[in-house]
């Protein structure tokens, strides 16, 4: 395989969705870091607002503050537990933020190297080829249900506990991510969302808007448009990353 060099072009939309008042879904990205978090909040009052953007501060403070001794995928762990104790400790401060918390999906890219990470159900995805694959996997009780064999895809998407996460930065002292190393090649698309984005459009219906040839910050306003077409019932959050020769 060819060992060309590659760059990272990078964009990013944000939006509150049609029904909910607010938007608790949280975003950050450093190309000059190879680093890219979603986040999407949870908690009553504006305690997911905080919870998320709390999430990406740390997160992103973390990361692009770090020296090179340890290795990328290393220090991104210890910055996701470092954004975890410091929403878990908030949290135990105030009674009003009590339960809080978020999901978590960052990409971390160095030269060819990537890692994905998530926690929750927010979704890591990557476009190569003209085909569109999930890389990370929901920590969601019926995709546990499904894994298991337990439920069928039509039967989670109707689920009343399709809601319900397994995973989440905040609500415990300690949270484990998942990780996911792949190697990046020149024309992949990645893509990092909230559950208000894939809740609403179906991956083949992603991937044909993703196939458009436009600039990324025009995917991201696309598909956003399109969530909330399609009823825009919670937050949606987008952020594409194309790896270039």
């Amino acid at each position: 395989m060819a060992t060309a060099v590659v760059h990272y072009t990078a964009a990013a939309v944000t939006d509150r969705g049609r029904k909910r008042p607010s938007n608790e879904d949280a975003f950050g990205f450093s190309i000059e870091h190879g680093v890219y978090v979603v986040c999407d909040g949870m908690g009553g009052a504006a305690a997911g607002e905080i919870a998320s953007s709390l999430a990406v501060d740390e997160v992103m403070r973390f990361l692009t503050q770090r020296t090179a001794e340890n290795p990328l995928a290393s220090d991104a762990s210890a910055a996701i537990s470092a954004a975890n104790q410091v929403i878990f400790t908030r949290a135990e401060r105030s009674q009003k933020l009590s339960g809080m918390g978020t999901t978590l999906v960052a990409l971390l890219v160095e030269e060819r190297h990537a890692w994905m990470l998530n926690v929750g159900d927010s979704r890591g995805y990557r476009l190569r080829n003209g085909h569109l694959e999930q890389i990370t996997m929901d920590h969601s009780l019926v995709e546990e249900q499904i894994r298991m064999g337990h439920m069928s895809r039509g039967e989670a998407l109707r689920s009343p506990l399709r809601n319900v996460i397994t995973r989440a930065l905040g609500t415990q002292n300690c949270v484990t991510p998942d990780v996911f190393e792949l190697e990046a090649e020149p024309g992949d698309l990645f893509m990092l969302c909230s559950d208000g984005l894939t809740r609403e459009l179906s991956d083949p219906l992603i991937e044909s808007l993703l196939l458009v040839g436009a600039p990324l910050e025009e995917l991201c306003t696309r598909l956003v448009s399109a969530a909330n077409q399609a009823g825009g019932h919670d937050n949606i959050t987008c952020v594409l990353v194309r790896a270039e020769a």
